[in-house]
């Protein structure tokens, strides 16, 4: 079975790997459908990222919801997920902060912005993709859709050698995703001038233009002239490249449903004859402060910025997953501060069953216990039925934590309660399987820049050997054997390190050189 999904991401569950996966039926909400509808089980899907700049907070549970969280719902369920991602590594934003920057050669940008992101993927415990094709890298594929687009009469080709999709000769152009009303409808392209026919047409192709473009972002391939592909074009030409005409889910922020995702459907279908998705998944806002982050308001975070601490990273990422997608997220200090206070009070529970269970042989298959037999399993069941309706996350988070902790503020009432081992244990094994969803129980890991700096203090951190040689010097000093401590700094200049006396206090060490 093959099941797609789409964000900007591809993802494809493709089989169980001799599996039989567990039968179960997920409703989601289909923009497109505006209502629930049930999704087959098997799945494809598809997300894009720009490396034009490091991961916002607000692109996080863009990530954790499409890249993750479904993902893991399917592998949950026990199905082998193919997992694309795709990288915007060329459009207006990255080839104008490398013109600002003086920067010569763009790849040293668009490569260090990916780092980052992938730093902030394995920050956030977002499983990885299998691959990452970059835009770049598939320039040919978006030159053979333009062609195939105009041999159906929906792309032409303007004098300055741009190429547009024209939208009045798509039917149903404005109306998959959204309601647009044409009369009113604006240009869907920015700076694109009066070469156009429609303005709501969009663009397919962009000319280069001397003293905008950069020579290292422009392509050329008879009949197609030199320029760069549109954005929009990108997401279709590597989503049927790896996933084919059809993909079943495509997921975004709610802002990408026009013009972004209402194009992709336009030029994916018009070049294919086939249905593009058969399901829409779009997730909310993040609002700081109850409004939208952007640049213009003044409020855009990186997640560095908003989450420098580990446990930050781990309660950001408690509050997405945890939070119905399709609502906005408000970050705020006070609704951080709840999620890093349950977080807390999750590992600490964790960490009584651990220890309350370590040396315990437990036999759950005998035990009378009421928390095995009938509290965790119930938990488990309503978890597992929240997750395939919409991922309605909120009802299925803590069923099995409050049950453990119950337990353990019993205990710390009455000392004289006997802990119900076998279902601390039912209750253990609940919460790590719950985790195969969340992904909250890790460790942050330090990204590249962490580890350098964390390197580069203990490479001037003074050796305990070359600690002892400068006490033992001092001793000598004291003692007046002036002919001893010669030797003891000698030693100490042998294992490249150097000794300053300070009169009236401590000497001062420091690396030669």
């Amino acid at each position: 079975m093959a099941f797609q999904l789409l964000y900007f991401l591809f993802i494809q569950v493709v089989g169980n790997s001799g599996r039989t996966a567990q039968a179960w039926s997920a409703h989601y909400y289909d923009a497109a459908a505006r209502a629930r509808v049930t999704l087959p089980q098997s799945f494809m899907a598809t997300t894009d990222v720009d490396t034009s700049v490091a991961n916002r907070a607000g692109e996080a549970p863009s990530g954790i919801f499409n890249d993750d969280l479904i993902k893991r719902v399917f592998l949950y369920f026990g199905y082998d997920v193919t997992h694309i991602c795709n990288l915007t590594d060329v459009d207006d934003k990255i080839i104008n902060r490398a013109n600002k920057e003086g920067i010569k050669v763009i790849t040293d940008l668009t490569r260090k912005y990916e780092e980052f992101f992938f730093d902030d993927l394995r920050a956030l415990n977002v499983m990885l993709a299998d691959k990452y094709p970059r835009a770049t890298e598939h320039i040919q594929e978006m030159m053979d859709m333009i062609l195939g687009l105009e041999e159906k009469g929906l792309a032409y080709e303007t004098e300055d050698g741009s190429w547009y999709f024209a939208t009045d000769k798509k039917e149903g152009y404005g109306s998959q995703l959204v309601d647009l009303n044409w009369e009113e409808m604006e240009t869907s392209e920015r700076g694109e001038g009066e070469l156009k026919r429609s303005p709501q047409d969009f663009c397919l192709w962009k000319a280069f233009k001397p003293g905008l473009d950069r020579e290292d972002s422009s392509w050329e391939s008879p009949p197609i002239k030199k320029g760069r592909p549109g954005w929009h074009l990108e997401c279709s030409a590597m989503a049927r490249k790896y996933l084919g005409d059809t993909i079943d889910i495509h997921g975004g922020g709610v802002d990408l449903k026009f013009p972004h995702h209402e194009n992709e459907i336009a030029q994916s279908e018009g070049f294919s004859g086939k249905t593009f998705c058969n399901c829409w998944l779009h997730n909310g806002f993040v609002n700081i402060n109850d409004e939208k982050m952007s640049k213009s308001l003044g409020n855009f975070m990186t997640l560095r910025s908003a989450c420098p601490e580990s446990q930050q990273v781990r309660a950001y990422r408690y509050l997405v997953v945890s939070s119905h997608y399709r609502n906005p997220l408000s970050f705020t200090p006070e609704v951080m501060a709840a999620a890093q206070k349950t977080v807390t009070r999750i590992d600490k529970v964790m960490s009584q069953i651990n220890e309350s269970l370590e040396g315990q042989e437990i036999r759950e298959d005998e035990s009378q216990s009421q928390l095995a037999n009938e509290a965790i399993p119930k938990a488990l069941q309503n978890f597992e039925a929240a997750i395939t309706d919409d991922l309605s996350m909120p009802p299925g988070c803590c069923l099995a934590f409050k049950a453990a902790e119950t337990e353990f503020k019993t205990k710390a009432k009455d000392s004289s309660h006997t802990l119900d081992l076998p279902g601390l244990k039912a209750a253990q094994n609940a919460l790590l399987q719950m985790d195969r969803i969340f992904g909250i129980f890790y460790d942050v890991p330090l990204t590249k820049e962490d580890q350098h700096e964390i390197q580069a203090k203990e490479s001037n951190a003074i050796p305990p050997e070359v600690l002892e040689l400068v006490s033992k010097r001092a001793v000598a000093k004291e003692s007046k054997d002036w002919e001893l401590a010669d030797s003891f700094r000698a030693r100490i200049s042998e294992l490249g390190f150097e000794v300053k006396d300070v009169k009236g206090g401590d000497p001062e060490i420091s690396r030669k050189g």
